[in-house]
């Protein structure tokens, strides 16, 4: 991203319509990747692509928050095995997605009419996501589409969630109309219209910490959030403890009196936080706006779904859920469409009680709590718009659009006086497609001279047009307050609780200014000291092996190249390398065979035709071992990690290698031992950070070059 972005403050009006204009860009492209896909891609591909789960029928109907109908979904009786649980299939459905429920295509059924069925059916929202379910509430906007469920063999596709774009436009085109006369202090201080105050840490220094355990570097950030003014970044490098120190920033607020909202950019970053926050303190009140992705007691038992139902209040709701719930299962048992007709009609008169009546319980819910969390868009639900709060805490904040980060800040309440922003801007930013989507080059390009003469109409100079014409939504608000105000806003956790120190050294000394320190009961352990036998060898008593392909016999290649029917829409011209890949089943194999346990071993790349390939040599073998891409494992950890780079060719050419928070990301996850498998002639000429990776990998890491031989023969 161009420096210009960083150095230039752009004024309120002009950055808030450069974010727009983006977002539009964004939202585009996310449309259009999801309409290709769904169009020109076979339902058994976008299952294997974790997009879609087949063979499903209806287990039953609920009602869910706001009266909707909750329909269980789990696998058709007809396609469950004798020896299976009936454990759905991998997918990457999540809860919180926007989903199409319809009819399954028939095997014989043509290609014509095959996509006919793709549009059709109905539309929802994932509330819960188990091994042998997935439940999804009906309908759009507070509608319910009950009566459009089809009946027979179902099946589920993921679609653009365009109620996330929504609400940050909401918020971004309500500040851009909000005159600069009318911005509370924070907002000036985040717009750079103030500088922030100094915090008086006089005020916090005979604080009591809860958890005394926590070190000096936690303690130190914070004494620094407590007396700061109006902003706080907590930088947490991975495995320094920053959800520990989150919990208790928030009850230490709650001493002072102070209402919290706590916000994450995922449900599972929220989940997190409540689940700690309820074992840490149980007599606080908190609600969990949303609908919690896991299945924990301690995260269910704070949310609205759950006290809803529990709580005292629950009464004035509970007698017209029942009657609602019966009018729901009497849908399947209707003789004929009048019978049907007249329990749509009454479920419809229910349902609007029904909504009165949990209004009135969740205000009190609500309004009774000292700690509210939801995700960052979530925040902008109608459950907060009549509250007020006086602390807003984000989580995974590096991992936010900033506009996502705008929703609870106006919705959060007029009297918001103090943001603490927490995450690690060295890691991944948040994925952000139109950034490398060239189908769409020329809108683009239409958005920004769109964008340069609305600019042009707000006075602002050059220099500044310049500026918004090369922001990026990479450009995060932890980003931007760090390059806008520096580093006296921040405080970095310095003690890390992860890794083996030889595996930490390389990514402290080149990312964190050499300023992690490995807790002692981390520093030396190996995999052979796991709490369980494992047989002494070369691999588990090493906690850094580097296997050198170069030699050009481990040579990648372009998916669009393998001559193979596929996936290149959802693959695109991926890379891939057959040869790292046997090396990586290799590695497994070894370590599995010495004792290490399945579940404590993933491997990873950065490339999607890697995984495939992986998938394919491991998946059957060793069913338990974790596979993913570098990007999906972020905030992830493993006993041992085995990491494959792919890239091996004659050009030297590295492609998103080069991006040194993605490969942050990838030797930051293993507490004991890392494996990693490149061509150091190919990799070394990406960058100096890739050059000097590789150099320390061959000065410290135990070094071997494989052959295809040793693979034969193995």
């Amino acid at each position: 991203m161009p420096s210009v972005s960083k150095r230039v403050v752009l004024p309120p009006a002009a950055f808030f319509a450069t974010l727009l204009s983006l977002l539009s860009v964004e939202q585009a492209s996310e449309v259009a990747e999801t309409s290709l896909l769904l169009s020109s891609t076979p339902p058994s591909t976008l299952a294997r692509a974790g997009l879609a789960i087949l063979n499903l029928s209806i287990q039953s109907f609920k009602t869910g928050l706001g009266g909707r109908s909750v329909v269980e979904l789990g696998l058709d009786s007809a396609v469950v095995a004798k020896d299976s649980k009936g454990e759905l299939p991998e997918h990457g459905i999540r809860t919180g997605d926007i989903v199409r429920l319809g009819e399954m295509p028939k095997g014989t059924a043509k290609k014509r009419e095959v996509n006919e069925l793709k549009g059709k059916g109905v539309e929802g929202v994932v509330t819960r996501v188990g091994e042998r379910a997935v439940w999804v509430a009906l309908g759009k906007d507070g509608g319910d589409d009950v009566e459009a469920v089809p009946d027979g063999k179902l099946w589920l596709v993921k679609l653009a969630n365009d109620v996330t774009y929504k609400r940050m436009n909401q918020a971004l085109t309500k500040l851009l109309k909000t005159p600069e006369a009318s911005y509370t202090a924070l907002q000036r201080v985040l717009l750079g219209l103030s500088s922030p105050g100094s915090p008086n840490l006089e005020t916090v220094k005979d604080v009591v910490f809860c958890d005394p355990t926590l070190n000096a570097s936690q303690q130190d950030a914070i004494r620094f959030a407590l007396s700061s003014p109006e902003i706080a970044l907590i930088h947490g490098p991975p495995g320094t403890g920053k959800t520990y120190t989150l919990i208790e920033l928030i009850l230490q607020l709650l001493k002072q009196n102070q209402r919290v909202l706590v916000c994450g950019p995922s449900n599972i970053s929220v989940d997190n936080i409540v689940e700690r926050l309820a074992l840490a303190s149980s007599s606080t009140p908190i609600v969990r706006l949303g609908h919690p992705a896991r299945l924990l007691p301690s995260v269910l038992n704070h949310s609205l779904e759950i006290l809803t139902r529990t709580s005292e209040a629950a009464e004035i709701v509970s007698d017209v859920r029942k009657e609602l719930d019966e009018k729901q299962a009497s849908i399947r048992k209707a003789r004929n469409g009048r019978e049907r007709r007249a329990i749509y009609a009454d479920l419809k008169e229910l349902r609007k009680e029904f909504r009165e009546r949990e209004g009135r319980c969740i205000d009190g819910l609500v309004k009774g709590s000292k700690v509210v969390l939801s995700t960052l868009h979530g925040a902008g639900s109608h459950q907060l718009r009549n509250e007020q709060f006086d602390v807003l805490i984000i989580d995974e904040a590096s991992q936010a659009l900033e506009p996502q980060c705008w929703i609870p800040l106006i919705f959060g309440g007029n009297v918001l006086k103090k943001l603490v922003l927490a995450g690690d801007h060295l890691q991944l930013p948040p994925t952000v497609k139109s950034a490398d989507d060239k189908d769409h080059a020329t809108d683009k390009t239409a958005k920004l001279k769109s964008l340069e003469e609305e600019l042009t109409k707000l006075s602002i100079n050059e220099e500044e047009i310049t500026a918004a014409k090369n922001w990026s939504l990479e450009m995060t608000m932890f980003d931007r307050l760090l390059a806008m105000h520096g580093s006296k806003i921040k405080r970095l956790l310095n003690t890390q609780y992860r890794m083996h120190e030889k595996i930490m050294r390389f990514p402290s000394d080149e990312l964190y200014g050499g300023e992690l320190v490995a807790a002692d009961a981390v520093k030396t352990r190996l995999l052979r000291d796991l709490p369980y036998e494992v047989q002494p060898t070369e691999d588990t008593t090493e906690p850094l092996v580097f296997f050198d392909t170069q030699g050009g016999d481990f040579p990648e290649r372009t998916e669009d190249d393998t001559g193979r029917v596929n996936k290149s829409v959802l693959l695109g011209d991926s890379k891939s390398n057959e040869m790292e890949a046997a090396v990586a089943a290799m590695h497994v194999k070894n370590l599995i065979d010495a004792g290490v346990r399945e579940e404590d071993i993933a491997v990873v790349t950065p490339y999607n035709a890697q995984l495939a390939i992986l998938s394919s040599l491991l998946r059957t073998k060793y069913p338990n071992v974790e596979l993913g891409s570098v990007d999906g494992f972020q905030g992830r950890e493993k006993e041992a990690v085995v990491v494959s780079l792919v890239r091996s060719n004659a050009a030297h050419e590295v492609g998103f290698l080069g991006e040194k928070r993605r490969l942050n990301v990838a030797m930051t996850r293993p507490k004991r031992h890392l494996c990693v498998i490149g061509d150091s002639e190919t990799v070394s000429r990406g960058s100096s950070f890739l050059k000097r990776w590789m150099k320390f990998l061959e000065e410290h890491a135990d070094l071997r070059y494989p052959s295809i031989q040793d693979l034969e023969s193995g």
